[in-house]
C-alpha cells in the first residue's frame, strides 16, 4: 500500500484571531459539543484528500508561483450543519480574493491529477464537532486578515485530529513587493 497523507490548503490564523476564536468558543454554553482545539482553527480553501508522496511534492511545486493580494474575510454568521454535525462560523459575503484563490488552487490540484470538491466554496471555521443544534449566541463579527495560504496535513490521533502546517506561501512574494 502506498504511503499517503490527508492534505488540504488552508488559511492559518494569526495569534490575535486564534485568541478571539478561543474566547468565542468559551462563551458558548453547549457542553456536549466536541470543541475544536485552539491550535486547530483554520479556514479550509481546498481539500485534497489522501495524497501520495509524489503527488504531494508535485502539488507543492505547482503552487510556488501563485500570488494573490491580501484579503479580509468577515465571519459574521454562526451555522449548524446537520450532516457533518458541526457548528461553524461562516462568511456571509466571501471576499472575491478568497474565491479567486480557491479557483487557482483547485486548478493547480487538477493539473496534478488530484480531484477536489465541486461544491461552491463556502468559507467557514469549524468551532465544534458532534454538534446537535445551533446555540443562540450573539457575537461580534470576526475579521480574518489573510496574507498567506498553507498546505496542512490532517493527522488522526486516538481521541482527536491534529493539523500540521507542512508549508506556507505568502500571497505577495518578497521579491515582488513594491519599492
Amino acid at each position: 500500500m502506498t504511503d499517503t497523507s490527508r492534505l488540504f490548503f488552508a488559511l492559518w490564523p494569526d495569534d490575535e484571531t486564534r485568541l478571539t476564536l478561543a474566547r468565542l468558543n468559551q462563551s458558548i454554553a453547549a457542553k456536549e459539543f466536541k470543541w475544536v482545539q485552539t491550535h486547530n482553527f483554520h479556514v479550509t480553501l481546498v481539500f485534497l484528500g489522501h495524497v501520495d508522496k509524489d503527488a504531494g511534492l508535485l502539488i507543492k511545486q505547482s503552487v510556488n508561483d501563485i500570488t494573490a493580494q491580501p484579503f479580509t474575510l468577515t465571519f459574521d454568521g454562526l451555522s449548524y450543519w446537520s450532516k457533518p454535525k458541526i457548528l461553524c462560523l461562516t462568511s456571509l459575503k466571501p471576499a472575491p480574493g478568497a474565491v479567486m484563490l480557491v479557483a487557482t488552487l483547485e486548478s493547480a490540484a487538477a493539473n496534478c491529477g488530484i480531484h477536489t470538491d465541486t461544491r461552491p466554496y463556502t468559507p467557514h471555521i469549524t468551532l465544534a464537532r458532534h454538534a446537535r443544534y445551533l446555540p443562540d449566541v450573539q457575537f461580534e463579527p470576526i475579521i480574518w486578515r489573510a496574507k498567506a495560504f498553507c498546505l496542512v496535513e490532517s493527522c488522526s490521533e486516538p481521541d482527536d485530529v491534529n493539523y500540521k502546517v507542512i508549508q506556507q506561501w505568502p500571497f505577495i512574494k518578497p521579491s515582488r513587493l513594491p519599492t
